[in-house]
């Protein structure tokens, strides 16, 4: 019985651990960076408490609203008004792209690939299952670049150097669009416009809720654009969901904020090496914007905005760079592992052939991008 205890508990942790490498990773090298910077009393100053309460608050409410399952309600909604696998592709990659923009990429994906996933079973189309997944995994990568929220290292860079609202969205504007008519292209392309027959299934409405929630999210979005103080946002949106929905707070991603805290360690200890911060400071200086999206293919996006910020002021590539890094690698951004792990528990057998299509379409995406980016800018 206590062998069985004993591999069972092994099991779960095996299972975080994976669930979670990324979290790990960036224990580790914080780790590792301690060896070179002891904690001193100027580890108090590396992170960065509007940034983590705006993550905590805005994934908090949107738990909640996941589950009085508004967000299936809204999509679902849509999506019945289209006829045909084509227009259907497209109303979840929109979904996708808007969601993003609100909820953040990470949110977004959890939300509403499931319902990918349904409405591609339920009418027998699981054929474009691998294309709708990383279509709807490009568009919350590259949806949430518009809005300081809708991506964490938006939300982190947002908030370090304090960008005005109206530059931030000037800034993202032009990939933003371009974006959008890539995606819509590649459907264009790559599905069929065959009928679609999708039933319905019914959720009960919960009306009073979901005006709570929806006051609790704008609140949260007061926060981020610097409305109201952080702190007090926190204790009302806390206190509003202990007694309402004890459940989602439960829910909260906590080993993304961990993911955040030990990166905001890593990166404050990396900038306080003398050989690092000349050697990263130099190749900034070179071209900001072609050295973050390739930092962002190696380490991912979110350390990549929390790290590289530290040897730079030119927030203006820097945020175009790591929000067009976002696509590439499988690891360019915390979202793509989400939606890997996510196709890969529906088709098993089906995880090379899926990381061959997602690699293509990526660094399609990715040149392109980058590419017409360095011609603008």
């Amino acid at each position: 019985m206590e062998n069985e205890t004993f591999i069972s508990n092994k099991q779960k942790i095996i299972r975080f651990i994976k669930k979670n490498i990324v979290m790990f990773i960036a224990l580790f090298v914080a780790i590792i960076t301690m060896f070179f910077i002891p904690p001193d009393k100027e580890y108090l100053n590396y992170f960065d408490l509007k940034t983590l309460t705006c993550l905590f608050c805005t994934l908090a409410v949107v738990c909640a609203l996941k589950n009085i399952h508004f967000f299936y309600m809204l999509a679902q909604k849509i999506v019945c008004l289209f006829k045909t696998t084509r227009k259907a592709i497209l109303g979840l990659i929109y979904i996708t792209f808007i969601g993003s923009m609100l909820i953040a990429n990470d949110m977004a994906l959890l939300t509403f690939l499931p319902l990918g996933y349904i409405v591609l079973t339920t009418t027998k189309k699981e054929k474009y299952m691998a294309f709708t997944f990383i279509m709807q995994n490009i568009a919350a990568n590259l949806g949430g670049m518009l809005t300081p929220f809708g991506n964490p290292q938006n939300l982190y860079l947002y908030t370090k150097f304090a960008i005005p609202t109206l530059e931030f969205m000037s800034i993202m504007a032009i990939p933003f669009i371009v974006s959008i008519c890539l995606m819509t292209l590649c459907c264009f392309i790559f599905v069929r416009n065959e009928s679609l027959i999708l039933e319905e299934k019914k959720i009960e409405f919960q009306r009073n809720r979901t005006i709570i929630y929806l006051i609790l999210f704008a609140l949260s979005i007061l926060i981020v654009f610097r409305l109201i103080p952080y702190w007090i946002g926190l204790i009302i949106i806390f206190i509003s969901l202990l007694f309402l929905d004890r459940n989602a707070l439960k829910k909260v991603d906590y080993p993304l904020l961990l993911t955040f805290v030990f990166f905001f360690i890593f990166a404050g200890n990396m900038a306080r090496i003398d050989k690092v911060r000349s050697l990263f400071s130099s190749l900034l200086e070179k071209n900001t914007l072609v050295f973050s999206v390739l930092s962002c293919q190696i380490i991912s996006n979110v350390p990549s905005a929390i790290l590289l910020s530290q040897f730079t002021n030119n927030y203006k590539e820097l945020l175009l760079g790591v929000n067009i890094g976002g696509v590439g690698t499988l690891i360019a951004s915390l979202a793509s592992l989400i939606t890997f792990r996510e196709y890969v528990k529906h088709n098993p057998k089906k995880a090379g052939q899926y990381i061959g299509l997602f690699s293509l379409f990526n660094f399609s995406f990715l040149i392109i991008l980058t590419v017409l980016m360095a011609i603008i800018i």
